[in-house]
């Protein structure tokens, strides 16, 4: 038996930061067009600003997308800013989001088509907890810069 073949992706995904700018992580799931899940991704980024971390969000379930060869994706996302931006109704006002967003629109330009909705809060709660899980799990993991001067010193 040959299983269909999926006709799109729906990606809920999410950004944030603790502090702004601040500790940061993204966290996605991925399901096909039957409301099957696929994927999680939950992920420590860095430290960034809240937006910053919407749009690598964003960037890093595109690449994750890749792999399923499809040319329709919905993306959901409770950022409007983000939202509102990638659907050029708002103007980019910050170098390093411009710089993430022309990243982004070349990957979204190569599907055939782009749904994009900006949804409540209360319906990416999975994603939210994603980005959470990552936050909490860096607390126990850091892999960041040291500021201690380690070396020798001859006696």
């Amino acid at each position: 038996m040959v299983k269909d073949a999926i006709k799109y992706l729906k990606i809920y995904f999410d950004g944030g930061s603790r502090g702004n700018p601040g500790p940061s992580a993204v966290g996605a799931v991925v399901f096909d067009d039957r409301d099957n899940k696929l994927e999680e991704l939950s992920a420590f980024i860095g430290k960034y600003t809240n937006n910053m971390a919407e749009y690598m969000a964003l960037d890093k379930v595109l690449d994750l997308a890749e792999k399923y060869n499809i040319k329709k994706i919905m993306l959901f996302t409770d950022s409007e800013l983000l939202s509102k931006q990638v659907k050029k109704i708002w103007k980019i006002k910050d170098e390093n989001i411009l710089k993430i967003y022309l990243k982004v629109s070349g990957k979204l330009a190569r599907y055939d088509l782009v749904d994009l909705r900006l949804i409540p809060r209360e319906e990416n709660k999975e994603a939210d907890r994603l980005v959470n899980k990552a936050l909490d799990k860096k607390d126990l993991t850091y892999k960041g810069e040291s500021k201690i001067s380690f070396g020798n010193i001859d006696d």
